[in-house]
């Protein structure tokens, strides 16, 4: 990848070199931990064009390779975290070891399964995650309860929940077993715990959440566990439906 011609924060450059996601950068850099030519940054608003003399823990830098992004069937009972201080098991405990270093695209609770997105580009799964460029989560939830289709219809419209304003969910149901539903949602904002605190809001109790796609990435068959990455070509088509987002 040719070096930036324009002068970037940074943090922008670091995270986009595959180093850890910008905010992780940015803690980084207040340790202390980021010098330039052996003198110590301690601003991560400094500008720079290439990452030339950047070292992090007194490593040389390399220059960002183009991104890779990977799709993992998380499985229940993992944290989507890189560490965790309670000693809980975290998805890099049961990724591939010959992985190279790869940050999640958002997160999923503990007991949530499904599509994982995974890539080697901070800056890219930044992008991601932004609201506004808008990307669609797709999500299965087995719940308890009793629900109407027109309550379902009406999460369209939002919702508020104990002060947090929750956008657009389109919501369908799609079967019941006994006295369980299954519910299809679409979303595009993926706030902490939205689709468990939507449905329960509407009275309804979440036994299985499963995320079946995020963009146009699916998780069809693929079993729990196993990744796959994205071909170069997908990944490059998915970059400039994004860029005419902007």
């Amino acid at each position: 990848m040719a070096e930036p011609r324009e002068e970037q924060r940074i943090a922008k450059l670091l995270a986009r070199a595959g180093i850890a996601s910008r905010r992780e950068i940015e803690r980084m850099i207040a340790e202390g931990r980021v010098a330039k030519d052996g003198v110590v940054i301690d601003t991560p608003a400094t500008l720079l064009k290439s990452l030339h003399g950047i070292t992090v823990d007194g490593n040389a830098v390399k220059q960002a390779a183009p991104a890779r992004l990977f799709v993992f069937h998380k499985p229940t009972g993992v944290l989507t975290a890189e560490r965790d201080p309670k000693g809980r098991k975290t998805i890099y405990d049961v990724l591939p070891k010959d992985l190279p270093r790869v940050m999640p695209v958002g997160r999923l609770d503990m007991n949530t399964e499904g599509l994982l997105l995974l890539t080697t580009d901070g800056e890219f799964k930044r992008e991601l995650e932004l609201p506004s460029t808008g990307v669609e989560r797709t999500y299965r939830a087995r719940a308890y309860g009793k629900v109407t289709q027109e309550q379902l219809e009406d999460l369209m419209l939002g919702v508020e929940i104990e002060g947090v304003r929750y956008g657009p969910i389109n919501a369908n149901m799609e079967r019941r077993t006994g006295a369980n539903v299954w519910i299809e949602l679409k979303l595009t904002e993926g706030k902490n715990r939205e689709v468990r605190r939507v449905l329960e809001h509407l009275g309804l109790v979440v036994s299985r959440l499963i995320r079946t796609s995020y963009g146009p990435f699916l998780l069809e068959d693929l079993p729990v566990g196993e990744m796959f990455e994205v071909r170069r070509h997908d990944l490059v088509v998915f970059r400039k439906t994004l860029e005419k987002k902007k």
